[in-house]
């Protein structure tokens, strides 16, 4: 392909990008592909010879748009919302056109600047203050056995799990997303050392359970290593409270990592902060601007007080690496696990450029405003309850006396909107996650609809037989 032929092809997709974005609507929701379906498509072994690419446009939607699932979709409620902007877009092509390798100031001064520039500026969104010091990762999954490596060290100062001494503990409410005992199996911690903490009515890890916890594992010669709160958990969006966990933190020297991947996005709103009161007190924090932002996965917002102890965890030092300018500036292949990155910043400087802070918290405060106007409709209807507090944009409902499960899978098999089903306490129950750029209150009607609709034909269907 030469440059001729890249920007013939690139104008095709760019116009068959922006018209499957406005035409995203009519589509279903979710995929509707069976297993191995999209494979039995492809060729079996790589072409011999090249040119196929001439026909790129007609191959995805022939082999590839029938088994997305569109997240963009402004129907689109299961899990949490991942929103790519149309700027994000265009800041990943010019990651890729640019092919920079940000590992070293020196193999891209820009990539590493505009990086400081832009994670600045999302602190400062976020109303942190300028003790923190951030750098873009891939995953929140990353950025937490990040935390639990720093952890880790600074309880055995930098000497490692086999120097010996008492087992080293990790602390998570029992509601804590997955990345935990993940990250802590690769930290090497195991997972008989990883600590879930009841919660309370409201799904929150109970500090007076954290604290007989802790007694108890100091009891039996262990050692309290890390504590990881969630400031809104992925099942019900609850929120530990960091102030009173800090507290156990700073007396038992324990390292504090603030998991908010997707609800930090809330703290561009400053009558939202209230939710992570204390977090200025934790050791590290994510959060993913490539979820209810607009950034585009993948962007994960690691920030630490102690960049200097990241270093040192994180920094290798070879002489093929080291460059004259390595004193001034930051090296931020030392600050994650991985050694090479691409220039990840331009995406989120873009959609910053493109939106601006206020049109960015008018549009979480129109969601904030749809999700309570969804859990006034449930809790209007006899038939139906809210199963936890609706802390931000996700509420989580069950029918009193349906299927649960069997309604979201006839919602989602509709493909008029997509539902994450999920069990809470041990009941099944109905998470709906409001949030994708484009979804507007009709949106949110309609998905309610959708499922009054479900409940009545699940129900009709078991009076039936």
């Amino acid at each position: 392909m030469n440059a001729d032929e890249f920007r013939r092809l690139g104008h095709q997709l760019v116009d068959w990008i922006a018209s499957y974005r406005e035409g995203i609507e009519q589509l279903p929701v979710m995929s509707r592909v069976k297993p191995g379906e999209i494979r039995a498509r492809l060729p079996g072994e790589p072409p011999r010879l090249g040119g196929g690419a001439a026909s790129l446009v007609e191959t995805i939607e022939r082999d590839v748009l029938p088994g997305i699932t569109h997240w963009n979709h402004p129907s689109f409620f299961a899990y949490f919302p991942s929103n790519t902007s149309y700027a994000s877009i265009l800041g990943d092509l010019v990651c890729a056109g640019l092919g920079a390798q940000g590992m070293s100031w020196q193999t891209s001064p820009a990539a590493t600047e505009i990086e400081e520039v832009v994670m600045d500026w999302l602190r400062q969104m976020l109303g942190l203050s300028v003790a923190w010091t951030g750098v873009i990762q891939d995953t929140a999954s990353t950025a937490t056995l990040g935390a639990l490596i720093c952890a880790r060290d600074k309880a055995t100062e930098h000497r490692g799990l086999q120097h010996g001494g008492a087992p080293l503990v990790v602390y998570a409410s029992k509601h804590a997303h997955s990345s935990v005992a993940k990250g802590a199996s690769l930290a090497g911690f195991g997972l008989d050392y990883v600590r879930y903490v009841d919660a309370d009515a409201s799904h929150a890890m109970r500090p007076d359970a954290l604290a007989a916890a802790i007694e108890a594992d100091l009891a039996s010669g262990a050692r309290p290593c890390a504590i990881v709160v969630t400031a809104g958990t992925t099942n019900t969006t609850a929120f530990d409270p960091i102030d009173s966990i800090a507290d156990l933190a700073e007396r038992h020297g324990v390292w504090l990592h603030v998991d908010a991947a997707m609800a930090g996005t809330a703290m561009i709103l400053p009558e939202c902060r209230a939710l992570w009161h204390g977090v200025e007190r934790a050791d590290s924090l994510v959060m993913n601007p490539h979820k209810w932002l607009g950034a585009g996965f993948d962007l994960s917002a690691y920030y630490c007080r102690d960049p200097q102890h990241l270093i040192r965890v994180m920094g290798t030092n070879p002489a093929y690496l080291r460059t004259a300018q390595d004193r001034e500036v930051s090296n931020f292949r030392d600050w994650h696990i991985q050694l090479g990155r691409r220039f990840r910043a331009l995406k989120l400087w873009f959609y910053i450029l493109d939106v601006g802070v206020d049109a960015i918290r008018e549009r979480l405060r129109r969601d904030l405003t749809n999700a309570r106007w969804f859990a006034d409709q449930v809790a209007a209807n006899p038939d139906w309850e809210i199963v936890a507090p609706v802390s931000l944009q996700t509420v989580c409902i069950r029918h009193r006396s349906a299927d649960n499960l069997a309604i979201a899978g006839r919602v989602n098999d509709s493909g008029h909107a997509y539902l994450t089903p999920s069990i809470l306490d041990g009941q099944q129950i109905i998470r709906v996650s409001i949030g994708a750029e484009t979804t507007e209150r009709r949106h949110v009607e309609a998905v309610w609809r959708e499922l009054e609709t479900a409940a009545a034909d699940v129900t009709q269907e078991v009076v039936l037989g």
